[in-house]
């Protein structure tokens, strides 16, 4: 994983003059008095803020310093293994659903590592550039079980991380989708006096960013007026886990022929890529054992309902570190997301997953008993209107619109993503069918417009409802708009109100002759 740089590493010094040690005395004050929503506001710039230096100490006394950002920690024994360390951290930002993270740091050989916190930190770590980043190891295939909004919020960071770098590809449909829920979640409503640059250009969506991407996110951050800051990272995460790429960390190998592949690890399994096609798949329950020797990795799949025997699938790798670090990989993921505690036969190596796991971690959630945590979102540079009870626009002519995207062949990671389209100024495209259903009661008139077109490969389902309130009857607007708002998501569980405009006009009759 690319990381930000940080600053310089501080190097171990055998003595320090009266002066060096008062301005690192100083320095240490300093770095105490930050509180946590210091620490949180450098997660949000890039959610790799956990840089962990290595500062002076004198290993006779046994009491190493490591400086986490704002964060200063006094080991108390040379001998601290990793777990100390990651529940200062979860500590000091108030997280108690830490079992989805960890720490990682790069070896010698460049490679990512992440810290083993059964181990002695200074057996795993074989230089003095003790760097450290907090990053998620366990992607939640469904966030929304997720207790805390804390979590939710750091998942949230970490997925913009990966979706702004490349790691989470995904479509220009679902980047604005996305980067509309960032700006809902960041900056609340929009305004109309605010300006149109506001937000954008504190934040990066995409990899390949662009005015068009940019105009279709504050279009779409328009229609989200009211949503508070929880829903939307909880609709951000709905739409992020649908991505084909979530939770996948890859891997170069070649397979048995010498092609080059990309071998994935996530909740579900092992996946194989080629050619950013996946063409493979071995569910966790599929596979009995899991090995690796030299710079070769075998796993062993169980038989079929036609087949008879077990059969063994190979693939080569880099190195033997590669295959060593895939191994363990495997073998944390299988153990997290098994619904018991089983492992594969590990042979002669030491290595255990010492975690819980979803299932235990979810079971755990679900007894914590204390008030929401208060963490502050850094970012967010105003408090919208409509939140803090001040007026709000209400509008009419209320639409429902699902566009799914055709996923291209060539490209598996542009996954199925519903498009917010909230403006009829579109390009035209070639409708399908279209179909007008008008219904009539005492006092109002539904009309029903339901149309189906393609545009540029994408197939759109617009469904626009009319409602006119007629007459001189007795009616609670707020009240029947807010049930016509109900109705039209029960009719359409799996479609999204993208409008609501109301209009309110009083016409006179002309008087006959």
């Amino acid at each position: 994983m690319t990381t930000a740089p940080i600053g310089p590493m501080e190097e171990c010094v055998a003595v320090e003059t009266d002066e060096e040690r008062e301005e690192r005395n100083s320095a240490t004050d300093v770095m105490k008095a930050m509180n946590r929503n210091a620490l949180i506001e450098d997660l949000n710039r890039n959610f790799v803020a956990m840089a962990i230096t290595k500062s002076h100490f004198n290993w006779k006394k046994k009491r190493p310093n490591i400086n986490l950002c704002c964060l200063n920690l006094s080991f108390p024994q040379k001998r601290a293994k990793g777990q100390f360390l990651f529940f200062k951290v979860c500590e000091h930002l108030n997280l108690m659903e830490k079992d989805y993270f960890g720490l990682f740091y790069m070896d010698n050989h460049a490679q990512t590592c992440w810290l083993d916190p059964t181990k002695d930190i200074k057996r795993q770590i074989r230089n003095n550039n003790w760097q450290f980043v907090f990053n998620v190891k366990f992607y939640p295939p469904d966030p929304s079980l997720l207790t805390e909004d804390i979590t939710r919020y750091l998942l949230c960071l970490q997925l913009r991380e990966d979706v702004a770098s490349g790691r989470l590809p995904c479509s220009f449909v679902t980047h604005a989708l996305l980067g509309s829920y960032t700006l809902q979640a960041e900056f609340g409503d929009h305004e109309p006096d605010q300006p149109r640059t506001l937000g954008l250009g504190q934040l990066t969506f995409a990899p390949n960013q662009n005015k068009d991407m940019e105009e279709k996110i504050l279009e779409l951050h328009k229609s989200l007026r009211g949503m508070t800051p929880a829903q939307a990272d909880a609709q951000f995460l709905e739409n992020a886990k649908k991505l084909s790429m979530y939770g996948v960390d890859l891997h170069h190998a070649k397979d048995s022929e010498g092609v080059d592949i990309m071998l994935g690890v996530c909740a579900n399994g092992l996946l194989v890529y080629k050619d950013r096609l996946r063409i493979n798949r071995f569910a966790w329950p599929k596979i009995l054992k899991i090995s690796y020797k030299r710079n070769n990795f075998y796993i062993k799949i169980r038989p079929g309902e036609t087949e008879q025997f077990e059969s063994t699938v190979g693939f080569k790798l880099q190195n033997h570190r590669c295959a060593k670090r895939l191994w363990k990989v495997c073998v944390e993921n299988h153990s997290f997301f098994s619904p018991t505690k089983a492992r594969f036969l590990t042979l002669g190596s030491k290595f255990r997953y010492s975690g819980r796991t979803q299932a235990q971690t979810r079971t755990a959630s679900s007894l914590i008993d204390r008030p929401a945590p208060n963490f502050q979102r850094t970012s967010s540079k105003r408090i919208s209107r409509s939140l803090d009870g001040g007026n709000t626009h209400t509008h009419l002519d209320r639409g429902l619109s699902d566009i799914s995207e055709d996923d291209d062949l060539g490209d598996p990671a542009s996954p199925r993503a519903p498009w917010l389209d909230g403006n009829g100024d579109s390009e035209p495209g070639v409708l399908m069918t279209a179909q007008t259903i008008t219904s009539e009661s005492l006092c109002t008139t539904t009309t029903t417009h339901i149309t189906k077109t393609l545009k540029g490969g994408l197939s759109e389902t617009r469904i626009e409802k009319r409602i006119v309130i007629t007459g001189d009857c007795d009616i609670d607007h707020d009240q029947a708009l807010a049930q016509a708002i109900k109705e039209a998501k029960e009719q359409h569980p799996d479609m999204s109100v993208t409008r609501v405009v109301v209009h309110k006009e009083t016409e006179l009759a002309e008087e006959e002759d």
